[in-house]
């Protein structure tokens, strides 16, 4: 089999291929989903590599090049993160720092079970079953994520339970058919809020 040469240049690597948290530590995604904005389910979300689920098209990835899957991280203070979803693809979640609890379920209508994880565990969840997972450490955490490749914004995605979907409304938070946010007006107010009150910035 013929080795196919390559051509990279050590500022290519650096430019395109790298991302330091010191340089993306500013560019989270505080209200990505339209549960971000209800109490015990705010969080900062980090798009790394590919486009990642998202409601919230107003975001850019830090690495853009083909790579057959989409990774993300995310930062959650203690008691918060994703309420209960489903997605049409696998998510697995690699344990950064704290303790962190999944429950799922096969239905949206009930949780039939939880799994504990501590700093270095690793869980890889199923499509269509139903998730949801929360930091339960005393200070902040983080989680990261590797998400099979799949398309954005051509149907909702996340798929949430419809409790959660009200929930958003009761904030004024909605999606449209394709699955994009539809924000309300003072959508950046609260941004920047959020945005201050989860520490971006702060490991």
């Amino acid at each position: 089999m013929e080795h196919k040469k390559t051509n990279y240049t050590q500022e290519e690597l650096e430019n395109n291929w790298v991302s330091r948290f010191d340089k993306i530590k500013n560019k989270a995604i505080p209200l990505m989903f339209i549960d971000s904005i209800v109490p015990g389910h705010n969080r900062l979300n980090y798009a790394v590599i590919g486009d990642t689920a998202s409601e919230n098209e107003n975001y850019n990835p830090i690495i853009t090049e083909p790579h057959g899957f989409q990774i993300g991280m995310v930062k959650a203070p203690k008691g918060n993160g994703p309420a209960y979803h489903t997605h049409e693809y696998i998510e697995t979640f690699f344990v950064l720092t704290g303790k962190w609890r999944f429950y799922w379920g096969n239905t949206p209508e009930k949780v039939e079970g939880e799994i504990i994880l501590d700093e270095w565990d690793m869980i890889s969840l199923p499509p269509y079953m139903y998730r949801g997972f929360e930091n339960i450490a005393d200070e902040d955490a983080w989680v990261f994520s590797i998400l099979e490749q799949h398309d954005v914004f051509d149907r909702p995605d996340p798929i949430w339970d419809p409790k959660v979907v009200r929930k958003g409304e009761e904030y004024n938070f909605n999606v449209d058919k394709k699955g994009k946010m539809i924000p309300p007006e003072n959508f950046s107010e609260l941004e920047k809020e959020m945005a201050s009150k989860l520490k971006m910035g702060e490991k």
